[in-house]
């Protein structure tokens, strides 16, 4: 697959909790399609619907209806397609939080290399990645510090290459600047713009900070569950 490649094909997803009188509807036939070298952003006030769109991205929360399709393969059909889901966000998807969720006993670089022996490879191979990525990073001269001891940005230059650290084409983001200053917030997007053009990767982000709306190629608005503009 290449640039303009479909990622993310969503296609009439709702998400419904409860039933009768009790019943809310988290989402309501949303359909997005995402591509290769795409950043976007979700929008909407609390309880529009974006985190829980960005989890049935990301294969952690079922839709209650609706088709879901991730790199050119369905996934989701009024059931899941694959039994192992674990590993199918661990081969398609990297995450990226608001909090860096970087283990406090590893190094940065172990923490990045964490993802590839989970996923069965090599130590020397997780190691040989996790170099690559934190000096592409430009925090290769931390490799060997722990997360006490890394400033704000560079948590987060971590978190971002522990992200990519199995290659996904899938990145999704939720608030990945909202504990970051105007400067750093802004180095950060442009980082992933470049990462998503040059890994042919897609990057989609829930997000509050106003800041960094220009560093999207399309702003996604959602209300009460549906999405309202694009």
């Amino acid at each position: 697959m290449a640039l303009g490649d479909v990622l993310i094909d969503v296609s009439s997803v709702a998400k419904h909790y409860g039933e009768g009188e009790t019943r809310v509807d988290a989402l309501r036939d949303v359909d997005l399609q995402v591509k290769a070298g795409e950043v976007i952003a979700l929008l909407g006030p609390s309880g529009s619907g974006k985190t829980t769109l960005l989890n049935i991205i990301g294969c952690i929360l079922e839709p209650s209806a609706g088709k879901l399709s991730l790199d050119g393969v369905l996934v989701y059909d009024g059931g899941w397609l694959r039994s192992d889901l674990r590993r199918l966000r661990l081969d398609k998807i990297g995450f990226i939080f608001q909090s860096h969720n970087l283990l406090p006993f590893l190094t940065a670089e172990e923490n990045v290399s964490l993802v590839l022996k989970l996923a069965g490879r090599s130590a020397q191979e997780g190691q040989q990645r996790a170099q690559e990525l934190l000096q592409y990073l430009e925090v290769g001269h931390r490799a060997k510090v722990k997360p006490a001891l890394l400033s704000g940005g560079e948590a987060q230059r971590i978190a971002i290459a522990r992200a990519l650290a199995n290659r996904p084409r899938i990145i999704l983001a939720d608030e990945p600047t909202a504990a970051l200053d105007s400067t750093r917030a802004q180095l950060v997007m442009d980082l992933l713009r470049k990462l998503a053009a040059e890994q042919e990767a897609c990057i989609v982000t829930v997000t509050h900070d106003e800041k960094i709306y220009s560093r999207f190629d399309r702003l996604i608005h959602l209300r009460d569950g549906k999405l309202v503009d694009d």
